[in-house]
């Protein structure tokens, strides 16, 4: 896509100078730490400056305030919403909904697809999986082998799926994530999710499990976790290796989880934070900054390490009895 005629679509006008040429290919969107040459980026929280000072990308959504922060190497765009117009750009990066042509899925050994699952363009289905009536495996799908898909599971498109999984009744892999831009008149401006959803190996998700694909890059399920039935995970989180989610929880969007962190049922957290290794979150808990000291358990809301939960509870009895 070519930076002019963005630029000129969205009706930006940028105030550089006339030796930077913007009949330039932009490829896609990105975070000011992961963009590329040839992407483009924003800046909306100060806290991100130094992000932006070392940035690669092409060019750069900015206020009028953070101009002069952007790096030689980048073009500044200036607007007075840099995370709006960032929504409005991400638009014309989104893929197809569907192909319209491509190739037929290349299928292993020994697999059974019964009659009534539907598969996409250019899929890679490997040995001995089982795809049940009703399954939709989207357009450039990758799945590894000796995977169980069960009925009514959607698998949207360029996800991958490793080696070993088993995948219940109803869950849907990389539908958009919860993203919208919000204007100062309270207009919400959709944020496409261009990314996808990457599952490792020996991963077992329940039935009715929701996993969003990512704004931008992907949404990670390390090998060997488990995740209980009606467990929703928002975009751009990573889910670390052995870790266990059971039902009703929730993870608001870019969570991090350590190994082997377990989330108890109906616990939660607000997005961009991390939780240490071998974290205990108790049911009903909810996560609203990061831990970072490893192997503790917490529980409540506000949380708190979970012996001083169970003493706080203690003398609230108390008082109730006096």
């Amino acid at each position: 896509m070519n930076l002019k005629f963005i630029l000129e679509d969205l009706q930006i006008e940028v105030d550089i100078h006339k030796d930077i040429e913007l009949d330039i290919n932009i490829q896609g969107l990105n975070t000011l730490q992961d963009a590329q040459k040839h992407e483009i980026s924003f800046l909306e929280n100060k806290k991100y400056l130094n992000e932006l000072k070392n940035s690669q990308a092409t060019a750069v959504f900015v206020t009028e305030e953070f101009r002069s922060y952007v790096p030689k190497t980048s073009i500044a765009l200036v607007v007075k919403e840099p995370y709006i117009y960032l929504a409005k750009a991400s638009k014309y990066f989104a893929p197809k909904i569907v192909e319209e042509i491509g190739d037929d899925t290349k299928l292993g050994f020994n697999c059974t697809i019964m009659p009534n699952a539907n598969i996409g363009f250019n899929v890679v289905i490997g040995d001995n999986c089982i795809i049940m009536d009703g399954a939709y495996i989207g357009d450039n799908v990758t799945i590894g082998n000796n995977t169980v898909v069960h009925p009514n599971v959607t698998i949207y498109r360029d996800c991958i799926v490793g080696d070993d999984c088993i995948i219940h009744s109803g869950t849907v892999i990389g539908s958009d994530g919860f993203g919208f831009a919000t204007t100062k008149m309270g207009e919400h401006i959709k944020i496409y999710q261009n990314g996808n959803v990457i599952i490792g190996k020996n991963v077992e998700i329940g039935a009715n499990c929701t996993i969003d694909r990512a704004v931008f890059s992907s949404t990670i399920i390390k090998d060997m976790v488990r995740i209980d039935n009606l467990v929703h995970i928002a975009h751009n989180c990573i889910i670390g290796k052995g870790s266990i989610l059971v039902t009703q929880t929730g993870l608001s969007g870019s969570t991090t989880l350590g190994e082997y962190v377990v989330m108890a049922g109906q616990s939660g957290t607000t997005g961009h934070l991390e939780i240490a290794s071998h974290t205990t979150i108790s049911a009903r808990g909810v996560v609203s900054k990061s831990i970072t000291e490893p192997k503790k358990q917490w529980a409540g809301f506000p949380l708190m390490e979970h012996r001083t939960w169970l003493k706080l509870q203690g003398r609230i009895t108390k008082l109730l009895k006096g």
